[in-house]
């Protein structure tokens, strides 16, 4: 099976009310996330475009590296290059309705710039290795003994308006049709 591609049988994930507290119209800490560490070097810039997409995602591999033991069977945990790739696909169109995207793992800058020059990103992809927003946001996550109990987001996105979040998409599923979704949203959702 290709990496890119996702098994049939993967656990769906269910929504198990962790990221309920993340209320539309809740301000979003914009001075945390200009705070983080960014894959071009620069910092975060929400004004560019109206709206800013965030999904957060739990990690990358590598191709060289196997999945840690597991994975598939950690509901939403496997699928965040094929998200990845659907946010790249149809980056152009999510700009054109007005809003500018970026990634966010718990993943290192170093390590993270490897998966934006391999599937060639033109977006940023932000790391909250510190767990900044994940401890300010209560952000949802997993971790696992195989891979040093770093805390791994669990897959959300958050649209935000200025610094207002007026969407969260929690749980992701099926993760390679969720920029559609998002896209969707937007559609039904124009800024006014």
């Amino acid at each position: 099976m290709h990496r890119f591609d996702l098994p049939d049988n993967l656990p769906v994930p269910v929504d198990d009310g962790q990221c309920a507290h993340l209320k539309v119209g809740m301000k979003f800490p914009i001075d945390i996330l200009t705070s983080l560490p960014v894959t071009n070097k620069h910092s975060v810039d929400i004004t560019s475009y109206p709206r800013t997409v965030i999904y957060f995602y739990p990690r990358t591999g590598k191709p060289d590296q196997k999945l840690p033991d597991g994975w598939d069977e950690i509901p939403g945990a496997r699928g965040c290059t094929p998200e990845s790739c659907g946010f790249r696909d149809h980056f152009q169109e999510l700009q054109s309705l007005g809003a500018n995207v970026y990634g966010c793992s718990t993943q290192t800058t170093d390590y993270q710039q490897e998966v934006v020059e391999r599937l060639h990103l033109p977006f940023d992809i932000l790391s909250d290795s510190d767990l900044k927003l994940v401890n300010h946001l209560h952000l949802p996550y997993f971790t696992l003994p195989e891979l040093e109990n770093i805390p791994l987001i669990k897959r959300l996105t958050i649209i935000m308006k200025d610094d207002t979040i007026e969407h969260v998409f929690y749980p992701i599923f099926p993760t390679d049709k969720h920029a559609q979704e998002v896209i969707d949203w937007l559609k039904q959702n124009p800024i006014k």
